[in-house]
């Protein structure tokens, strides 16, 4: 048997990947719940609305192909603040880690930017995702006023700048 098959490769966005931003969000998001304007502004534009404004977004391939994401989009300057966001991993490449791999690539990425903070939302059905979540050391906060009505969890990563 050969191992490299379960190399999985973390990389930066490229725009030969945009289809498959949205595709692997798409998936998991119509599995568990509805798409939302939120979604599509942020899958359909991931330069405009992403990448063009500081934002970052990476790739789990394997095998050469697409098989997770991930983005940090910009929300604060002054705190520097960051939202962890889009995060998935295709069903057939789940069981690998991938998720924690895509998690905390992003997290060294805004700590690297010296950022203060990373914050995401979630939903508590997705407590795989809630127990990646703390693994990377986010913690709970009170949930506000989320863009996605799916959003029952609120979770932050503090720096110490």
């Amino acid at each position: 048997m050969n191992d490299s098959k379960n190399d999985v490769k973390i990389v930066a966005y490229e725009s030969q990947y945009k289809e498959a931003f949205k595709a692997l969000n798409e998936e998991w998001i119509k599995m568990f719940f509805v798409m939302e304007a939120g979604d599509y502004k942020l899958l359909d534009h991931p330069e405009e609305e992403i990448l063009n404004k500081e934002g970052h977004i990476v790739f789990a391939l394997l095998d050469g192909e697409a098989v997770g994401t991930c983005a940090l989009v910009k929300t604060e300057d002054h705190p520097l603040t960051f939202e962890l966001s889009k995060m998935a991993v295709s069903p057939k490449a789940q069981g690998k880690k991938i998720g924690y791999l895509l998690g905390n690539a992003l997290v060294e990425k805004a700590r690297a930017l010296n950022a203060e903070k990373i914050f995401l939302v979630t939903n508590s059905i997705l407590v795989p995702a809630i127990k990646l979540y703390e693994k990377l050391g986010f913690i709970h906060t009170p949930i506000g006023r989320a863009e996605y009505d799916r959003a029952d969890v609120r979770m932050e990563l503090t720096f110490n700048t």
